[in-house]
């Protein structure tokens, strides 16, 4: 017996391969640490331009 498309996407190996990396994926506090330290650099490179 073959299995169809609709099938196949729907094991676990398939939906472990098509994750997208949306909201619950990955560590949430690396998440925030890096959200942190960009918010920071581009206030740094704001700061120096005088835009500010």
């Amino acid at each position: 017996m073959t299995a169809t498309a609709a099938e196949t996407a729907t094991t676990p190996v398939a939906r472990r391969h098509t994750r997208t990396g949306g909201p619950g994926d990955g560590p949430k506090l690396l998440e925030t640490v890096l959200g942190w330290i960009l918010v920071v650099v581009i206030a740094v490179f704001v700061t120096r331009a005088g835009l500010m």
